[in-house]
Protein backbone atom coordinates (compact mmCIF):
# COMPACT_ATOMS: atom_id res chain seq x y z
CA UNK A 1 0.00 0.00 0.00
CA UNK A 2 1.26 3.01 -0.78
CA UNK A 3 1.19 6.48 0.83
CA UNK A 4 2.22 10.25 0.61
CA UNK A 5 4.79 12.09 2.66
CA UNK A 6 5.28 16.27 2.08
CA UNK A 7 8.55 17.66 2.83
CA UNK A 8 8.72 21.26 3.83
CA UNK A 9 11.81 23.49 4.05
CA UNK A 10 10.71 27.19 5.66
CA UNK A 11 13.75 29.01 4.36
CA UNK A 12 14.76 32.94 4.87
CA UNK A 13 13.99 33.63 1.43
CA UNK A 14 12.22 30.55 -0.23
CA UNK A 15 9.71 27.88 0.96
CA UNK A 16 10.11 24.66 -0.86
CA UNK A 17 7.58 21.79 -0.96
CA UNK A 18 7.32 18.42 -2.49
CA UNK A 19 5.06 15.53 -2.17
CA UNK A 20 6.39 12.30 -3.05
CA UNK A 21 4.43 8.70 -2.98
CA UNK A 22 6.02 6.15 -1.48
CA UNK A 23 4.91 1.96 -2.70
CA UNK A 24 5.08 -0.99 -0.74
CA UNK A 25 8.38 -1.30 -1.57
CA UNK A 26 9.54 1.70 -0.31
CA UNK A 27 10.33 3.12 -3.80
CA UNK A 28 10.11 7.12 -4.04
CA UNK A 29 8.06 8.52 -6.95
CA UNK A 30 7.89 12.59 -6.45
CA UNK A 31 4.20 13.91 -7.91
CA UNK A 32 4.31 17.54 -7.08
CA UNK A 33 7.15 20.46 -5.59
CA UNK A 34 6.79 24.08 -5.36
CA UNK A 35 9.46 27.26 -4.42
CA UNK A 36 8.08 30.14 -3.72
CA UNK A 37 9.27 33.69 -2.03
CA UNK A 38 9.16 33.19 2.22
CA UNK A 39 7.26 35.97 4.20
CA UNK A 40 7.58 36.33 8.19
CA UNK A 41 11.00 34.74 8.52
CA UNK A 42 14.62 36.50 9.25
CA UNK A 43 17.83 34.59 9.69
CA UNK A 44 15.59 30.92 9.60
CA UNK A 45 13.65 32.21 12.08
CA UNK A 46 9.98 32.47 12.32
CA UNK A 47 9.57 36.00 13.56
CA UNK A 48 5.58 36.17 12.07
CA UNK A 49 3.97 33.27 12.26
CA UNK A 50 0.68 34.59 10.26
CA UNK A 51 2.43 35.65 7.54
CA UNK A 52 4.63 32.55 7.70
CA UNK A 53 1.04 30.75 7.69
CA UNK A 54 0.24 32.29 4.67
CA UNK A 55 3.09 31.54 2.75
CA UNK A 56 3.23 27.79 3.58
CA UNK A 57 -0.15 27.13 2.76
CA UNK A 58 0.53 28.79 -0.54
CA UNK A 59 3.64 26.65 -1.19
CA UNK A 60 1.87 23.12 0.13
CA UNK A 61 -0.95 24.55 -2.49
CA UNK A 62 0.70 25.21 -5.36
CA UNK A 63 2.65 21.68 -4.63
CA UNK A 64 -0.85 19.75 -4.24
CA UNK A 65 -1.70 21.48 -7.83
CA UNK A 66 0.97 20.19 -8.94
CA UNK A 67 0.55 16.81 -8.05
CA UNK A 68 -3.56 16.77 -8.25
CA UNK A 69 -3.81 15.15 -4.88
CA UNK A 70 -4.42 17.30 -1.60
CA UNK A 71 -2.37 16.77 1.93
CA UNK A 72 -3.32 17.25 5.21
CA UNK A 73 0.22 16.15 7.13
CA UNK A 74 3.91 17.89 6.57
CA UNK A 75 7.47 16.94 7.87
CA UNK A 76 9.62 19.86 7.79
CA UNK A 77 13.12 20.65 9.25
CA UNK A 78 15.20 23.63 11.80
CA UNK A 79 18.14 25.10 11.49
CA UNK A 80 20.21 28.03 12.10
CA UNK A 81 21.39 29.95 15.60
CA UNK A 82 18.37 28.21 17.34
CA UNK A 83 19.96 24.62 17.54
CA UNK A 84 23.24 23.51 19.12
CA UNK A 85 24.61 20.36 20.02
CA UNK A 86 26.81 18.40 22.72
CA UNK A 87 28.29 14.93 22.90
CA UNK A 88 26.73 12.68 25.66
CA UNK A 89 27.79 9.34 26.48
CA UNK A 90 25.36 6.70 28.25
CA UNK A 91 26.44 3.38 30.31
CA UNK A 92 24.59 0.31 30.95
CA UNK A 93 25.19 -3.06 32.51
CA UNK A 94 24.14 -5.44 29.97
CA UNK A 95 21.96 -7.30 32.56
CA UNK A 96 18.76 -5.12 33.30
CA UNK A 97 18.91 -6.10 37.03
CA UNK A 98 22.63 -5.36 37.37
CA UNK A 99 23.36 -8.60 38.88
CA UNK A 100 25.20 -10.87 36.55
CA UNK A 101 29.05 -10.22 35.96
CA UNK A 102 28.89 -13.07 32.82
CA UNK A 103 28.86 -12.01 29.52
CA UNK A 104 24.71 -11.88 28.30
CA UNK A 105 23.50 -11.26 24.60
CA UNK A 106 22.55 -7.76 24.29
CA UNK A 107 19.26 -7.21 23.14
CA UNK A 108 17.02 -4.24 22.19
CA UNK A 109 16.15 -3.05 25.42
CA UNK A 110 19.89 -2.89 26.67
CA UNK A 111 20.75 -0.53 23.92
CA UNK A 112 17.53 1.77 24.58
CA UNK A 113 18.72 1.75 28.32
CA UNK A 114 22.11 3.07 26.69
CA UNK A 115 20.24 5.42 24.59
CA UNK A 116 18.16 6.80 27.47
CA UNK A 117 21.35 6.85 29.71
CA UNK A 118 23.16 9.11 27.35
CA UNK A 119 20.28 11.81 27.09
CA UNK A 120 19.33 12.42 30.67
CA UNK A 121 21.95 14.98 31.13
CA UNK A 122 20.43 18.09 31.84
CA UNK A 123 19.24 20.35 29.34
CA UNK A 124 18.86 24.12 29.70
CA UNK A 125 14.80 24.98 30.42
CA UNK A 126 14.74 26.70 27.44
CA UNK A 127 15.20 24.09 25.14
CA UNK A 128 14.29 20.48 24.52
CA UNK A 129 16.07 17.73 22.74
CA UNK A 130 15.79 16.80 18.93
CA UNK A 131 17.62 13.98 17.89
CA UNK A 132 19.86 11.78 20.13
CA UNK A 133 22.60 10.22 17.09
CA UNK A 134 24.85 7.72 18.61
CA UNK A 135 28.04 7.67 16.68
CA UNK A 136 29.99 4.54 18.45
CA UNK A 137 29.19 1.84 20.84
CA UNK A 138 31.66 -0.28 22.94
CA UNK A 139 30.79 -3.49 24.33
CA UNK A 140 33.42 -4.05 27.19
CA UNK A 141 35.83 -1.21 25.67
CA UNK A 142 35.36 -2.84 21.79
CA UNK A 143 34.05 -0.68 19.10
CA UNK A 144 31.29 -2.09 17.09
CA UNK A 145 28.76 -0.63 14.60
CA UNK A 146 25.91 -2.32 16.47
CA UNK A 147 26.11 -4.15 19.61
CA UNK A 148 23.25 -6.13 19.10
CA UNK A 149 23.61 -9.60 19.27
CA UNK A 150 27.40 -9.09 20.87
CA UNK A 151 28.10 -10.74 24.19
CA UNK A 152 29.14 -8.74 26.74
CA UNK A 153 28.77 -7.12 30.64
CA UNK A 154 29.23 -3.37 30.08
CA UNK A 155 27.64 -1.56 27.10
CA UNK A 156 28.71 2.30 26.30
CA UNK A 157 27.00 4.24 23.56
CA UNK A 158 28.84 7.86 22.34
CA UNK A 159 26.27 9.92 20.68
CA UNK A 160 25.54 13.43 19.61
CA UNK A 161 22.57 15.62 21.49
CA UNK A 162 21.08 18.09 18.67
CA UNK A 163 18.85 20.46 20.74
CA UNK A 164 16.95 23.34 19.58
CA UNK A 165 15.04 26.16 21.32
CA UNK A 166 11.44 25.57 22.84
CA UNK A 167 10.23 28.96 21.32
CA UNK A 168 11.78 28.59 18.09
CA UNK A 169 10.35 25.03 17.73
CA UNK A 170 6.74 25.97 19.18
CA UNK A 171 6.61 28.48 16.25
CA UNK A 172 6.95 26.40 13.69
CA UNK A 173 4.46 24.15 14.88
CA UNK A 174 1.94 26.98 15.24
CA UNK A 175 2.95 28.28 11.29
CA UNK A 176 1.77 25.33 10.61
CA UNK A 177 -0.99 24.52 12.41
CA UNK A 178 -2.55 27.67 11.73
CA UNK A 179 -2.05 26.64 8.14
CA UNK A 180 -4.27 23.79 8.42
CA UNK A 181 -1.68 20.73 8.41
CA UNK A 182 -0.43 18.05 10.82
CA UNK A 183 2.82 17.97 11.30
CA UNK A 184 4.82 14.92 12.16
CA UNK A 185 8.06 15.54 12.68
CA UNK A 186 10.78 18.12 12.48
CA UNK A 187 14.27 17.26 11.26
CA UNK A 188 17.59 19.45 11.65
CA UNK A 189 17.95 20.98 8.09
CA UNK A 190 21.63 19.77 7.82
CA UNK A 191 20.70 16.09 8.66
CA UNK A 192 18.47 15.83 6.23
CA UNK A 193 20.17 17.56 3.36
CA UNK A 194 22.99 15.17 4.03
CA UNK A 195 21.28 11.85 3.83
CA UNK A 196 19.36 13.85 0.09
CA UNK A 197 23.32 14.30 -0.97
CA UNK A 198 25.87 12.24 0.42
CA UNK A 199 26.76 8.40 -0.20
CA UNK A 200 27.05 6.12 2.23
CA UNK A 201 30.65 5.44 1.16
CA UNK A 202 31.41 9.52 1.77
CA UNK A 203 30.04 9.20 5.17
CA UNK A 204 32.08 6.48 6.47
CA UNK A 205 35.13 8.58 4.74
CA UNK A 206 34.08 11.72 6.79
CA UNK A 207 32.15 14.13 4.60
CA UNK A 208 31.18 17.99 5.56
CA UNK A 209 28.00 19.53 4.41
CA UNK A 210 27.87 23.52 3.95
CA UNK A 211 24.33 24.38 3.36
CA UNK A 212 24.13 27.93 2.13
CA UNK A 213 21.06 29.62 3.02
CA UNK A 214 19.62 33.58 3.17
CA UNK A 215 20.06 34.25 6.53
CA UNK A 216 22.46 31.46 8.12
CA UNK A 217 25.03 29.54 6.68
CA UNK A 218 24.50 25.62 8.66
CA UNK A 219 27.82 23.02 8.68
CA UNK A 220 27.15 19.42 9.61
CA UNK A 221 30.72 17.09 9.98
CA UNK A 222 29.89 13.32 9.57
CA UNK A 223 32.60 10.67 10.03
CA UNK A 224 32.55 7.02 10.23
CA UNK A 225 28.53 7.08 9.30
CA UNK A 226 27.77 9.32 11.95
CA UNK A 227 27.41 13.08 13.00
CA UNK A 228 30.66 14.16 14.53
CA UNK A 229 29.23 17.84 15.18
CA UNK A 230 27.21 20.82 13.96
CA UNK A 231 27.62 24.49 13.93
CA UNK A 232 25.84 27.65 12.66
CA UNK A 233 27.37 30.99 11.21
CA UNK A 234 24.42 33.73 11.56
CA UNK A 235 24.92 35.05 8.17
CA UNK A 236 24.14 33.79 4.25
CA UNK A 237 23.05 35.25 1.43
CA UNK A 238 21.12 38.27 2.60
CA UNK A 239 24.64 39.29 4.03
CA UNK A 240 26.12 39.03 0.43
CA UNK A 241 22.94 41.34 -0.76
CA UNK A 242 23.30 44.02 1.76
CA UNK A 243 26.79 44.42 0.96
CA UNK A 244 25.70 44.82 -2.98
CA UNK A 245 23.29 47.69 -1.59
CA UNK A 246 25.85 49.34 0.01
CA UNK A 247 28.14 49.12 -2.60
CA UNK A 248 26.19 50.44 -5.26
CA UNK A 249 23.89 52.35 -3.23
CA UNK A 250 20.45 50.78 -4.13
CA UNK A 251 17.70 49.27 -1.79
CA UNK A 252 18.03 45.21 -0.78
CA UNK A 253 15.19 44.15 -3.27
CA UNK A 254 17.38 45.80 -6.15
CA UNK A 255 20.57 44.33 -4.82
CA UNK A 256 18.62 40.89 -4.77
CA UNK A 257 17.49 41.15 -7.97
CA UNK A 258 21.07 42.00 -9.39
CA UNK A 259 22.61 39.08 -7.16
CA UNK A 260 20.51 36.92 -8.69
CA UNK A 261 20.36 38.68 -12.82
CA UNK A 262 24.08 38.54 -12.71
CA UNK A 263 25.65 37.57 -9.75
CA UNK A 264 29.02 35.26 -9.97
CA UNK A 265 31.42 33.83 -7.13
CA UNK A 266 33.82 33.92 -10.25
CA UNK A 267 34.52 34.66 -13.70
CA UNK A 268 36.02 34.00 -16.55
CA UNK A 269 38.37 36.71 -17.84
CA UNK A 270 36.02 36.91 -20.90
CA UNK A 271 33.22 37.88 -19.19
CA UNK A 272 34.44 40.69 -17.03
CA UNK A 273 33.54 43.70 -18.86
CA UNK A 274 30.08 42.26 -19.66
CA UNK A 275 28.31 45.10 -18.78
CA UNK A 276 25.45 44.97 -15.77
CA UNK A 277 22.65 47.41 -15.86
CA UNK A 278 21.84 48.94 -12.56
CA UNK A 279 17.94 50.23 -12.52
CA UNK A 280 17.24 53.83 -11.36
CA UNK A 281 16.20 54.16 -7.93
CA UNK A 282 14.11 57.44 -6.72
CA UNK A 283 13.85 59.55 -10.13
CA UNK A 284 17.69 58.57 -11.06
CA UNK A 285 17.99 57.02 -14.39
CA UNK A 286 19.94 53.42 -14.53
CA UNK A 287 23.48 52.93 -14.06
CA UNK A 288 26.13 50.68 -15.67
CA UNK A 289 28.67 48.59 -14.38
CA UNK A 290 30.52 45.21 -15.25
CA UNK A 291 30.26 41.86 -14.06
CA UNK A 292 34.72 42.08 -12.60
CA UNK A 293 33.08 44.58 -9.85
CA UNK A 294 29.78 42.97 -8.84
CA UNK A 295 31.52 39.65 -8.85
CA UNK A 296 34.64 41.12 -6.02
CA UNK A 297 31.54 42.37 -3.86
CA UNK A 298 30.29 38.82 -4.09
CA UNK A 299 33.07 37.16 -3.66
CA UNK A 300 34.83 39.50 -1.01
CA UNK A 301 31.84 37.95 1.17
CA UNK A 302 31.38 34.35 0.16
CA UNK A 303 35.22 33.88 0.30
CA UNK A 304 35.12 35.35 4.24
CA UNK A 305 32.20 32.94 4.76
CA UNK A 306 33.79 29.62 3.40
CA UNK A 307 37.23 30.76 5.47
CA UNK A 308 34.92 30.86 8.81
CA UNK A 309 33.85 27.51 8.23
CA UNK A 310 37.18 26.16 7.14
CA UNK A 311 38.59 27.48 10.30
CA UNK A 312 35.68 25.96 12.44
CA UNK A 313 35.95 23.04 11.06
CA UNK A 314 39.65 22.30 11.02
CA UNK A 315 39.29 23.52 14.78
CA UNK A 316 35.97 21.65 15.65
CA UNK A 317 36.65 18.08 13.89
CA UNK A 318 39.91 17.79 16.07
CA UNK A 319 38.23 18.59 19.14
CA UNK A 320 35.47 16.54 18.99
CA UNK A 321 36.96 13.20 16.85
CA UNK A 322 40.32 13.65 17.10
CA UNK A 323 40.57 14.01 13.00
CA UNK A 324 43.25 15.52 11.61
CA UNK A 325 41.72 15.14 7.70
CA UNK A 326 38.71 14.43 6.02
CA UNK A 327 38.51 12.03 3.31
CA UNK A 328 35.45 12.29 1.90
CA UNK A 329 33.62 15.31 0.28
CA UNK A 330 32.66 18.80 0.67
CA UNK A 331 29.11 19.18 -0.60
CA UNK A 332 27.18 22.48 -0.71
CA UNK A 333 23.94 23.00 -0.41
CA UNK A 334 20.70 25.45 0.15
CA UNK A 335 19.98 28.43 -2.47
CA UNK A 336 23.55 29.63 -2.28
CA UNK A 337 24.90 26.70 -4.01
CA UNK A 338 23.42 27.57 -7.25
CA UNK A 339 25.35 30.58 -7.53
CA UNK A 340 27.57 30.57 -10.50
CA UNK A 341 31.10 30.12 -9.29
CA UNK A 342 30.55 29.20 -5.71
CA UNK A 343 31.87 25.43 -6.39
CA UNK A 344 35.35 26.67 -7.96
CA UNK A 345 35.42 29.79 -5.27
CA UNK A 346 35.16 26.91 -2.52
CA UNK A 347 37.71 24.52 -4.00
CA UNK A 348 39.72 27.46 -4.31
CA UNK A 349 39.62 28.31 -0.36
CA UNK A 350 39.65 24.83 0.53
CA UNK A 351 42.74 24.08 -1.57
CA UNK A 352 40.61 20.86 -2.84
CA UNK A 353 39.30 19.39 -5.57
CA UNK A 354 36.26 17.56 -3.62
CA UNK A 355 33.82 19.89 -3.53
CA UNK A 356 30.61 19.79 -5.39
CA UNK A 357 26.83 21.31 -5.15
CA UNK A 358 24.86 18.20 -3.92
CA UNK A 359 22.49 16.64 -5.97
CA UNK A 360 19.62 14.39 -4.97
CA UNK A 361 18.43 11.03 -6.45
CA UNK A 362 16.20 10.84 -10.18
CA UNK A 363 12.64 10.00 -8.43
CA UNK A 364 10.67 11.04 -11.58
CA UNK A 365 7.98 13.39 -12.04
CA UNK A 366 7.04 16.25 -14.58
CA UNK A 367 9.56 18.92 -12.84
CA UNK A 368 13.14 17.63 -11.74
CA UNK A 369 14.19 20.72 -10.12
CA UNK A 370 13.94 18.76 -6.33
CA UNK A 371 17.57 17.61 -7.77
CA UNK A 372 18.94 20.95 -7.39
CA UNK A 373 20.98 21.72 -4.26
CA UNK A 374 18.45 23.61 -3.29
CA UNK A 375 16.48 20.75 -2.97
CA UNK A 376 18.08 18.89 -0.71
CA UNK A 377 16.60 19.30 3.06
CA UNK A 378 13.55 18.98 1.55
CA UNK A 379 14.31 15.61 -0.31
CA UNK A 380 16.26 14.48 2.87
CA UNK A 381 13.28 14.79 5.09
CA UNK A 382 11.39 12.43 2.62
CA UNK A 383 14.04 9.96 2.49
CA UNK A 384 14.48 10.04 5.98
CA UNK A 385 10.82 9.46 6.95
CA UNK A 386 10.18 7.24 3.83
CA UNK A 387 10.03 4.20 5.98
CA UNK A 388 8.51 5.26 9.32
CA UNK A 389 5.46 2.44 10.00
CA UNK A 390 2.32 4.48 8.87
CA UNK A 391 0.31 1.21 10.52
CA UNK A 392 -0.09 3.75 13.62
CA UNK A 393 -1.15 6.85 11.91
CA UNK A 394 -4.66 7.56 11.80
CA UNK A 395 -5.18 9.13 7.96
CA UNK A 396 -8.05 11.84 7.74
CA UNK A 397 -10.14 12.13 5.52
CA UNK A 398 -10.24 15.78 5.50
CA UNK A 399 -7.66 18.97 6.92
CA UNK A 400 -7.90 19.19 10.36
CA UNK A 401 -9.05 22.88 11.89
CA UNK A 402 -6.26 24.66 12.71
CA UNK A 403 -7.14 23.91 16.30
CA UNK A 404 -7.50 20.06 16.00
CA UNK A 405 -3.99 20.15 14.67
CA UNK A 406 -2.76 22.50 17.27
CA UNK A 407 -4.16 20.57 19.75
CA UNK A 408 -2.88 17.12 18.72
CA UNK A 409 0.65 18.02 18.05
CA UNK A 410 1.29 19.91 21.34
CA UNK A 411 -0.06 17.17 23.40
CA UNK A 412 2.34 14.63 21.32
CA UNK A 413 5.32 17.45 22.07
CA UNK A 414 4.48 17.50 25.74
CA UNK A 415 4.35 14.00 25.97
CA UNK A 416 8.00 13.30 24.34
CA UNK A 417 9.43 16.52 26.61
CA UNK A 418 7.62 14.54 29.57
Amino acid sequence: MSRRIVGLDIGTCFIRTVIAEIDSDGHIEVLGLSKIPSQGVRNGIIVNIDAAKEAVQNSIEAAEQMAGVEVSEVWTSIGGSQVSSMKSTGVVGVDPKGVSTSPLEIKIEAKERALKSAKSMLIPYDEVLLHIIPQEYLVDGKSYPDPIGILGVRLEVKTLLVKVSKSAQGNIAECIARAGFELRNITLKTLAAASATIHKDEMALGSILIDLGGGSTDVIVINKNAPVFTVSIPYGGNRVTNDIAQVFGVPFSVAEELKLKYGSCWLDPEEENDEVIIPGVGGLPPAVTNKKLLCDVISGRVEEILEEILTLVKKEAKRHAGLERLNGTIVLTGGGALMPGIVTLSQAVWNSTSVGAGTCSDFGGTDTSYRNADFATVMGLIMKNKDEDSSAVSKRSSRKSSGESKRGFFANLLRKIN
